[in-house]
């Protein structure tokens, strides 16, 4: 079924092809994700870890949907290529400010897509000796997996479609769309 963009979005959506998640939906879903969080670590103040930019709206909205003592941190990670980023090479260019030793880390993820990166990032924190480590991420496209993620909290399956919105972004665009949206592909493909 095909979803409506708002009407209020119609400008700045205009290189959209449809809506892949709407407002309301993905609201549902992190509620739900704040809960199951909550309820499995009550009592034990949970440091989210969130990679910049792209999961900043997920994570803003998920810790606001934790109603329990949460901390939250942050990562910047940079690809020096298409070619590197496609073998998991990442450069690290703002590490976490907080110590995660005998922690219970959440590492928050905006897409899960070949894993790479999140394999490599994983076992950089792992080797910093937390009380525990586990993914939660927004959206996991498992059609192009290289590399085997274990994902606790999951919120949506997705196909293979290069989306945008709610944080995510091309060409730093779109990130401020409230929605998740399938970008067309004359856009992706230099036609427009």
């Amino acid at each position: 079924m095909k979803k409506n963009i708002p009407v209020e979005f119609q400008e700045l959506s205009r290189d959209i092809q449809e809506v892949f998640l709407t407002q309301e939906e993905i609201h549902q879903r992190v509620i739900d994700l704040g809960s199951e969080i909550a309820r499995d670590y009550a009592g034990k103040k949970p440091l989210l870890v969130g990679a910049l930019k792209g999961v900043m709206c997920f994570l803003a909205d998920l810790v606001r949907a934790i109603p329990i003592v949460v901390e939250v941190d942050f990562m910047a990670v940079s690809s020096y290529s298409s070619e590197e980023r496609d073998r998991g090479v990442v450069r690290v260019i703002k590490d976490l400010d907080l110590s995660i030793t005998d922690r219970h880390v959440i590492f928050v993820e905006d897409v899960v897509d070949t894993g790479l990166t999140l394999n490599y990032l994983l076992r950089s924190l792992q080797a910093r000796g937390p009380a525990s480590l586990e993914v939660c991420a927004l959206l996991n496209k498992t059609s192009r997996r290289l590399v085997e993620i274990p994902i606790r909290y999951k919120g949506f399956d997705m196909p293979d479609y290069f989306i945008v919105g709610y944080g995510l972004d091309y060409g730093e665009r779109y990130r401020n769309l409230p929605f998740i949206g399938i970008l067309k592909p004359e856009v992706l493909f230099g036609k427009n």
